[in-house]
């Protein structure tokens, strides 16, 4: 677990989400000036996956330029869409090199507040969730959500803070998923993320992107407050396109 040096802090913490930026190589400074208003209004920048369109170079190249407008810590996930060009460590290795701390099984400690994160992947929920059981197709895709899911309860094992944040690009439960066609809630997520998070006290928020079409709140069986950030869907319902939480 990698603390920062706010991290001697115990107040209250502003953190504000967004996902699915999708980044493009047309370099037009997209989200400098959201970068810059988000340092204004909250303590710590948290971003949900899809950072990129296709997981290109050049495309996690310009995000990283418009990362230096961003002033406070950052930190973040990558999506389906950042694996798109079978680089993802390259890709993180810029965002990295532009200061955005990637959680992919780390943890990292801000202002008294853990983060703990992973991308996730698909299963599906309830009686619906997939099992591992058939072909080897099968039992390797649910392996690689056993995989996933391993890698955020890690994370949260690391942390000794008595409040934490999740950050995530798939859905923990399907609460955030309403809006979406009810077929492919399986392929947006997996309760196996959203039971690994009950199993930790003091989770205080968790944030996914990925679902364009869901909803904007949900919560575990914990009752954990669980926030879909996707920016299309925060474009579409609210009036900004993040979420600041104090936690």
């Amino acid at each position: 677990m990698t603390p920062s040096p706010e991290a001697a802090a115990d107040g209250p913490l502003r953190v504000a989400a967004v996902g699915d930026l999708h980044m493009g190589e047309d370099h037009t400074h997209s989200y400098r000036e959201l970068f810059a208003r988000i340092s204004a209004e909250a303590d710590v920048l948290a971003l949900c996956g899809d950072l990129t369109n296709f997981g290109k170079t050049r495309e996690a190249e310009n995000l990283a330029e418009d990362l230096m407008a961003c002033t406070i810590p950052a930190v973040g996930v990558l999506g389906n869409h950042d694996f798109e060009c079978g680089q993802p460590d390259e890709v993180a290795k810029i965002l990295h090199q532009a200061g955005l701390q990637i959680l992919d099984g780390q943890a990292y400690e801000i202002g008294g507040v853990g983060f703990a994160g992973a991308k996730g992947f698909i299963g599906g929920f309830g009686r619906h969730m997939l099992s591992p059981f058939g072909e080897a197709e099968i039992k390797a895709f649910v392996q690689a959500s056993v995989e996933e899911n391993l890698k955020l309860e890690s994370s949260l094992r690391m942390l000794r803070t008595e409040r934490t944040v999740v950050v995530l690009h798939y859905s923990p439960v399907a609460e955030t998923l309403v809006g979406e066609p009810p077929e492919i809630f399986a392929f947006l997520g997996s309760a196996r993320l959203g039971e690994t998070v009950d199993r930790f006290d003091g989770v205080r928020a968790v944030f996914h992107g990925h679902a364009h079409r869901g909803s904007p709140r949900g919560r575990t069986v914990r009752g954990v407050p669980v926030f879909n950030v996707a920016r299309p869907l925060l474009a579409r319902e609210t009036e900004r396109e993040y979420v600041v939480v104090e936690v």
